[in-house]
């Protein structure tokens, strides 16, 4: 991370020797319970666990592509093939190697927190500090906990929960029911809020805080449509003791500065080390090239480099749509200018590299493409160079609270309208942005449609709206309608609301083996 420096912990079991005399202890090996002794080795193990957010399916690089295209925020280019390829047209199988490795990552998040969790317990603390050090690493242990399930239930369903170390090494273990992972995602948030602080000194940040914790406990309920909890929860970031606030600059979200934004609730904070690193998301996370921590998004979807995708036209066209002042039709949304290179009439920007030495350059396939400049640095160079970005990934940010308590105030029992088209407006008020305002009249109805365009068009590129799809149960209904079937692209079905299970773990899991069906769930 940016300013939180990553230690992967490479634990090493030893087994015995049936010779005696050859059995010597070799003191410079370690296992799970010799090694942690010290507050700094303590700290190791939770670093450990952070360390997963680089991880193969994780945030160094396929996370975007998994969502992005699953949820057709991004489109193919004629650069795309094979694994990612399959996301886009809803061909991939139960051997996905994104799909793989997201599986495999957010479990050895679990199996690294579970080990944190189980170390913790032989820590004898010196002194009041680390007494409080204590607490706030076995806190982080469970939010990471929580986030990993978290993401296991919304796109798996039923998945085993290894709950403690010795679960975690054991290959067999049967899938608990959706409510059951829901209790557990549930408890690990409400656990990690007591004892995490609310902000952390400058060379801790990227840290899990307790107003992330709060936030994914609200996240949490609203998936479950609780939206009476949710928004208990998700309020209580818009007070003290939490300073949030909208950034005044939407592009400032989206630079290698990032990191000082007061929007942030948790990012992955990426950082670029030396050259011979820079491709370290092709599975150097945990070798000698794990000693970095950077993102390959903005060269591969830049278009002045890579460009394996461009930005949807579905997309694209979104931010495009009735005046919510007026009614009339054609209205541009502002933050169009600062999502997609494109022509004047989709309100895309037009031209690139403002702040390079030679000055702005003309955007050259204005008049019939449209490619990301979110997440992109052309502003200020004309080309990526490498996959080296520096640019955080967002996991929840401000204005994504204050849009899912707008959509908790529509939807709960008693709806509250006037306060969610409030919530809704504080976000289009960004100073930068000023959106047109929507009125506190709205119906019911009128109000849900307008948060959900407010969510696709503010996070667009973020990861989310698979998210958001398929919790509104309307994900086969949209994205067929977005990517219809033909040549070259299969329809969305009803099993793709949910991941396969990828096939390695069928064949090391007797329980789940006898538990999917139709090869897939």
């Amino acid at each position: 991370m940016k300013n939180l420096k990553i230690l992967a912990l490479s634990i090493l079991f030893l087994s015995g020797c049936s010779d005696k005399l050859l059995d010597v202890k070799n003191e410079n090996t370690y296992t799970d319970e010799t090694y942690f002794k010290t507050q700094t080795q303590f700290n190791e193990s939770i670093l450990a666990t952070y360390a997963v957010f680089s991880h193969m399916g994780m945030m160094s690089r396929e996370w975007y592509f998994i969502f992005d295209l699953l949820a057709n925020e991004a489109e193919r280019s004629s650069a795309l093939v094979g694994t990612e390829l399959q996301l886009t047209d809803y061909s991939f199988t139960n051997n996905n190697e994104d799909i793989v490795g997201l599986w495999a990552s957010l479990y050895r998040m679990i199996f690294r927190a579970n080990l944190a969790l189980k170390v913790m317990e032989t820590w004898q603390p010196g002194d009041d500090s680390e007494v409080a050090l204590k607490a706030q690493y076995i806190a982080e242990a469970h939010w990471l906990r929580g986030f990993a399930y978290f993401n296991l239930v919304t796109n798996w369903g039923r998945v085993p929960l290894k709950m403690t170390y010795d679960d975690s090494k054991t290959n067999s273990a049967p899938r608990a029911s959706v409510e059951e992972v829901w209790k557990v995602v549930e408890s690990e948030f409400s656990l990690a809020i007591p004892d995490l602080p609310v902000a952390y000194p400058a060379d801790q940040l990227g840290r899990a805080t307790k107003g992330a914790a709060v936030g994914f406990l609200g996240k949490t309920y609203l998936f479950q449509k609780k939206y009476d909890q949710a928004a208990e929860q998700l309020v209580k970031l818009t007070a003290a003791p939490y300073t949030y606030a909208l950034d005044p600059k939407y592009d400032h979200l989206f630079g290698e500065d990032n990191i000082n934004t007061p929007e942030v609730i948790f990012a992955v904070n990426h950082t670029y080390t030396t050259s011979n690193t820079q491709y370290y998301m092709f599975g150097g996370q945990e070798g000698e090239d794990g000693k970095t921590f950077h993102t390959g998004r903005a060269q591969e979807y830049g278009f002045n480099d890579w460009e394996n995708v461009t930005i949807s036209n579905a997309l694209v066209a979104a931010h495009k749509y009735n005046d919510p002042a007026t009614g009339a039709a054609g209205y541009i949304d502002p933050r169009a200018k600062y999502t997609f290179y494109g022509a004047t009439s989709n309100g895309g920007d037009t031209q690139y590299c403002d702040f390079c030495a030679a000055g702005p350059i003309k955007y050259p396939y204005d008049f019939y493409s449209n490619r990301y400049r979110k997440y992109e640095p052309y502003e200020f160079q004309k080309y990526t160079e490498a996959p080296m970005s520096g640019i955080n990934t967002h996991v929840m940010r401000y204005a994504d609270v204050l849009l899912m308590l707008a959509e908790a105030n529509i939807e709960k029992a008693s709806p509250n309208i006037p306060t969610a088209i409030g919530y809704i407006n504080q976000v289009r008020n960004r100073p930068d942005v000023m959106a047109k305002n929507y009125p506190t009249t709205l119906t019911q109805t009128a109000a849900r449609e307008a948060v959900r365009r407010e969510r696709r068009i503010e996070l667009a590129g973020e990861q989310v709206r698979w998210f958001d799809l398929n919790r509104w149960g309307i994900a086969k209904e949209t994205l067929n309608a977005e990517h219809p079937a033909g040549p070259g692209q299969q329809p969305f079905l009803d099993k793709h609301v949910l991941l396969p299970i990828p096939i390695a773990e069928r064949n090391s899991n007797p329980a789940i083996a006898a538990d999917v069906a139709g090869d897939w769930n």
